[in-house]
């Protein structure tokens, strides 16, 4: 089976200006993601797409191709992933490249590891599904999650849990927005992600960061650092 990896980066990052080429530790965050991809050995290709050069530019210096300029009307603020993956299978297609694997890795996701991605693939494979992604789990019972009223006070989402022990409500788990792994014929059909027809790449808390603002890059720089001298990333 071919397989192609596929990073999105588009060039419009607002609340962090130039997240995708920012030095995250002493590299562009782009190249974590390059890198991961190339050392797992999964991959026949690895290409970014970008609607912006410079990016295009810094990903080629870190080994990846940029064969194409994402089109302006998948690199607005409204554009999910899945329609931005389509676009990259099929224009590989069209160009005399068809995949039948396809890995969606996050430009912004430092954490993700060869061999994550490699246990994606093996799932997406042995699971016969239409994705495989990386989840992790939440910290505390979502079931006993809160909300602050329009007053200013509490309540709770499910208050018939009030009473529930924590050990005995079930495990729930979300996003790690890393990577999702998908069949070619999946991503062209937009098929949804979240489904029964996905299996889970499940990694532990302290390998998960989102980072959205600021205040999420100097945690995630604190965090990866401290892996890093534990020999533990």
């Amino acid at each position: 089976m071919s397989a192609v990896a596929i990073i999105p980066a588009r060039g419009g990052s607002k609340r962090i200006p130039r997240k995708n080429i920012k030095e995250f530790c002493g590299k562009p965050m782009i190249a974590w993601s390059i890198d991961a991809a190339l050392e797992s050995g999964c991959f026949d290709r690895v290409i970014v797409s970008t609607d912006d050069e410079e990016i295009a530019a810094v990903a080629r210096q870190h080994g990846a191709e940029t064969p194409f300029m994402r089109p302006a009307q998948l690199s607005d603020d409204y554009t999910g992933t899945i329609p931005v993956i389509r676009h990259a299978v099929e224009w590989l297609a069209d160009n005399g490249c068809a995949v039948s694997q396809a890995c969606c890795i996050y430009a912004t996701a430092p954490f993700v590891s060869p061999e994550d991605l490699n246990r994606g693939q093996q799932l997406l494979e042995s699971e016969v599904c239409s994705y495989a992604f990386s989840v992790t789990s939440y910290a505390f019972p979502i079931q006993r999650a809160i909300r602050i009223t329009g007053s200013g006070r509490v309540a709770m989402f499910n208050p018939e849990h009030f009473q529930t022990r924590s050990q005995d409500l079930e495990e729930a788990w979300h996003d790690a927005g890393q990577f999702y792994w998908g069949t070619a014929q999946a991503w062209k059909e937009e098929r949804l992600i979240f489904s029964e027809d996905a299996a889970p790449v499940t990694l532990p808390r302290h390998r998960v960061q989102d980072i959205d603002t600021p205040e999420d890059w100097v945690r995630a720089e604190w965090l990866f650092k401290a892996m890093q001298e534990q020999g533990t990333e």
